[in-house]
């Protein structure tokens, strides 16, 4: 059954970074802030390569996943990346610079892991 998987990449871009945040999706004060950094996010994957070439943003939560990357396989990884570089760029930064640390290496590795997937797309 491949229904969750269709669900999944289906789902809102702002909201699911915002669970991953471990932020309600009817908490709605800092979403300016969260969509300046997903945004952001976004556009470094463009500039990786992965996602639309012409570029994508998010102005709410009406965008999906399916919308900025089509491949249900890829597109967990993104979203993972998506909430470690959006808590790296400002919001909910570690105080802790040992899970600063960890979190710059976790966002480095998928950055490195993305630009290979993309190297060696799938035929």
């Amino acid at each position: 059954d491949d229904s969750h998987i269709i669900r999944a990449t289906h789902s809102s871009i702002l909201t699911s970074v915002k669970k991953l945040l471990g932020l309600p999706a009817d908490y709605e004060a800092f979403d300016p802030d969260i969509i300046m950094y997903v945004n952001t996010v976004l556009m470094i994957l463009s500039q990786m390569g992965v996602g639309p070439k012409e570029g994508f943003f998010i102005s709410d939560k009406s965008a999906t996943w399916n919308q900025f990357i089509a491949d249900p396989v890829k597109v967990e990884a993104v979203k993972a990346y998506v909430a470690v570089k959006v808590r790296l760029l400002g919001f909910d930064v570690p105080q802790s610079s040992v899970t600063k640390e960890a979190l710059q290496n976790t966002a480095s590795e998928m950055e490195w892991r993305l630009n290979v997937e993309h190297d060696h797309p799938k035929e």
